[in-house]
């Protein structure tokens, strides 16, 4: 499995994605191969102090370079996960092709079932909405108004930037990705194991 984390400069929140997760699955024996990405990075910039602080601490020595989000990169991953649901929008509108294998790390690693099946719902009813709206149909009022709610339900995706942050906040956020990896870690292993890891 080939994972890509994608964020805005690739100087923080996705590297430390990649060198937690390289890290992580070496120790539980998952075999991925992690790369990360900006959506508007510069080539070849270190990454940001706090953030090397942060991964030192944890034993991760990775030598980690700014790398703007190319093609090839994108072909080259079997999961881009990105950082904010607006680096999946950005990812999404540059790559249409690639839409089914990106999510945002959070979503990704959502494993509430009451929260997965009202996505799933959300997913079903916009698709049902747009095709309606394409056809020159009247739009359902009854689903329109579930389409709101379900939205207003869901929960946020989006992992906070702790850019120009203090160290508290840097670490705030390497526990909240740390926490997103822990449980696709999870469902790695259910995958090699026999379950079916569902995004």
């Amino acid at each position: 499995m080939r994972i890509l984390f994608v964020c805005t400069g690739n100087t923080c929140r996705s590297p430390m994605a990649e060198g937690m997760m390289r890290k992580l699955a070496r120790e539980r024996n998952i075999g991925v191969e992690v790369r990360s990405a900006g959506v508007a990075a510069a080539k070849g910039m270190s990454i940001s102090h706090h953030a090397e602080a942060v991964l030192r601490e944890q034993g991760i020595g990775d030598r980690i370079l700014s790398t703007p989000l190319h093609e090839e990169l994108v072909e080259w991953a079997d999961l881009i996960l990105a950082l904010t649901e607006s680096h999946k929008r950005q990812i999404i509108y540059t790559f249409p092709e690639a839409a089914d294998k990106i999510y945002t790390l959070k979503e990704y690693a959502q494993d509430d079932p009451a929260v997965l099946a009202e996505r799933e719902e959300l997913q079903r009813l916009a698709a049902d909405l747009e095709l309606d709206r394409a056809l020159g149909k009247k739009p359902d009022e009854a689903a329109q108004r579930r389409l709101a709610e379900l939205l207003q339900r869901m929960p946020g995706y989006d992992i906070s930037d702790p850019f120009g942050g203090s160290r508290g906040e840097y670490d705030r956020t390497a526990a909240e990705i740390r926490n997103a990896l822990m449980k696709i870690l999870d469902k790695l292993e259910q995958d090699r194991f026999g379950g079916r890891a569902s995004g």
